[in-house]
């Protein structure tokens, strides 16, 4: 483990105290512990999260949903994007929404054929 001095020769009571503590054996694991029981209370709560089994196509699908979302849900940021395509924010408020609904619409006709 480094020592670390500080700047005058003089040690202070406080670095006397702490220098001695080894931190990488009781706190660092229940950092670990802590952090996994809020990733799975977040996985808990919230769809987009993921987990392990999470694939491919559903982690894309979960963003791609979310940013539409976002997009179509926050009126500055619409407006900002409809500013830079020189195009009107409720025309491409409404083309998001047109793309997002396309998507799933050709998902489900897709999971339709297939089971028949």
């Amino acid at each position: 483990m480094v020592r670390y001095a500080p700047c005058n020769a003089v040690l202070s009571p406080v670095y006397l105290c702490y220098r001695d503590l080894d931190l990488t054996c009781g706190f660092l694991q229940a950092d670990k512990l802590r952090t996994q029981q809020q990733l799975e209370q977040l996985q808990a709560r919230f769809v987009g999260t993921g987990h392990a089994d999470t694939t491919k196509f559903e982690w894309t699908s979960n963003i791609h949903r979310d940013s539409y979302a976002s997009y179509v849900g926050h009126p500055p940021l619409l407006s900002y994007m409809a500013l830079g395509l020189n195009e009107p924010a409720a025309k491409l408020r409404t083309r998001l929404i047109e793309v997002r609904l396309s998507r799933i619409f050709k998902r489900v006709t897709a999971i339709i054929d297939h089971k028949s």
